[in-house]
């Protein structure tokens, strides 16, 4: 007889998705318990004490004024696939015990690398690990020493040095706040220049042509790699073909939930070779940093399935499209300073002759904006990662909070 808890509770299930409809309010929100109880409420209390407070005071990344973040909101079908995930809890680590992930996990790879001009890879949590097995691969393949980089990289670029025990070469920035090529040392025989396809805080996509100079090539396309998908933007990402490795994050311009992403190999098979580890428990070598890895491909696989190549394109495009409007809008504005072109969907911008962008950012709504600093200045920071971003909205919270700053009022902010 099965253990109640590890059986199939279609109401208390059912309940779940109508409170996804109609979130409680986070005001009626019970505060949990400081300590571990020592009884328990049982699962359908537990969920209705947990629904105001982890869907009533989540930020709604999928809201008509969210585009501060490259966070988008996920497609139902993912959220359906997810809970099939939950339930079977497959780990790839071992194919007697997911053999269908597994191949799942495979398909998904093998219709996504050759857009990239890629031959393989494999499934990770995000961009994060991706670089990390990218970076690792070129030390065990091409006997790299060090890692030659923008100022511009992600922090987890840095990070996988440190944990490699490589040494690590920051290179200024040009105006587009990527890469500045002129920069680049003469000598890239033992090292690994890292790319960035879509840098964090401006969009910029580095040069690309820059692949093959060095003994390996990454580029870190988490952001723009799926501008590949868009034969109206593929053309931003010509030369990603070359490269030794790409990292994707499924779960910002693939709308995946978290923690999704991929690494793929030109040569797949030798960087797997180099990457892998036996054990006498395993029937199958282990590829990569993770151990226990669940079927995450699924989700992606759903959405994939569901919308193909041209639904994703659409998305991408739909999005790349409101970015456009809103940075137009902005370069028009006459109080306003536009930092560049709009690349990848990310548009940057500050009051003209404001020496501080805070006071303006704090009358902006809630998730409409961020801030960054490039060049050592600070801007406000749009990213177009939400498909239901209504530009219009947004536009007129921008004006508004632009005409109270002229005026002196709204100084103590109204984000909500």
């Amino acid at each position: 007889m099965t253990e109640r808890s590890f059986a199939l509770d279609a109401k208390a299930l059912k309940r779940a998705v109508e409170v996804l409809e109609n979130p409680p309010s986070h005001e009626i929100a019970e505060p949990l318990p400081a300590g571990l109880p020592e009884l328990g409420l049982g699962e359908a209390e537990a969920l209705d004490r947990l629904a105001p407070i982890v869907l009533g005071q989540a930020r709604r990344l999928g809201a008509p004024e969210a585009f501060a973040h490259m966070d988008p909101p996920t497609p139902w079908i993912t959220w359906a696939t997810t809970l099939w995930n939950a339930a079977l809890n497959q780990n790839l680590l071992h194919p007697d015990v997911a053999p269908v992930a597994r191949d799942l996990e495979a398909r998904v790879v093998d219709w996504l690398a050759p857009i990239y001009g890629m031959d393989g890879g494999h499934m990770v949590p995000g961009s994060s690990v991706a670089n990390l097995t990218a970076l690792w691969a070129a030390r065990e393949v091409a006997g790299i020493v060090t890692v030659v980089t923008s100022q511009a990289a992600h922090l987890s670029v840095d990070k996988a040095a440190h944990i490699l025990g490589l040494n690590i070469v920051k290179l200024p920035l040009d105006e587009t706040g990527g890469l500045n090529p002129r920069a680049l040392p003469k000598d890239l025989s033992k090292a690994a220049l890292v790319l960035t396809a879509g840098t964090t805080s401006t969009g910029a996509i580095e040069d690309l042509s820059l692949i093959g100079h060095a003994a390996w090539t990454h580029v870190d396309a988490a952001w723009a790699g799926p501008l590949r998908l868009s034969r109206k933007y593929a053309a931003r990402l010509d030369g990603i073909e070359r490269a030794d490795t790409i990292a994707i994050s499924a779960h910002k311009w693939l709308f995946q939930p978290k923690e999704s992403g991929l690494i793929f190999f030109r040569d797949s098979k030798l960087a797997h070779q180099a990457i892998s580890f036996g054990g006498a428990y395993l029937a199958v070598p282990n590829v990569g940093v993770l151990g226990s890895h669940g079927a995450i491909a699924v989700p992606l696989l759903a959405t994939l399935l569901a919308w193909g190549r041209s639904g994703l394109a659409e998305r991408v495009e739909h999005a790349m499209v409101a970015a456009d409007t809103l940075w137009k809008r902005l370069r028009s504005h006459p109080s306003v300073e536009v930092f560049g072109a709009q690349e990848s969907g990310v548009v940057l911008w500050r009051p003209r002759g404001a020496s501080d962008v805070e006071p303006i950012y704090q009358r902006l709504p809630r998730s409409s904006a961020s801030t960054t600093v490039v060049l050592g200045r600070d801007w406000i920071r749009h990213v177009a990662a939400n498909p239901n971003a209504n530009i219009d909205l947004i536009w007129a919270a921008i004006e508004e909070a632009l005409t109270a700053g002229q005026d002196g009022v709204g100084q103590e902010g109204i984000r909500e």
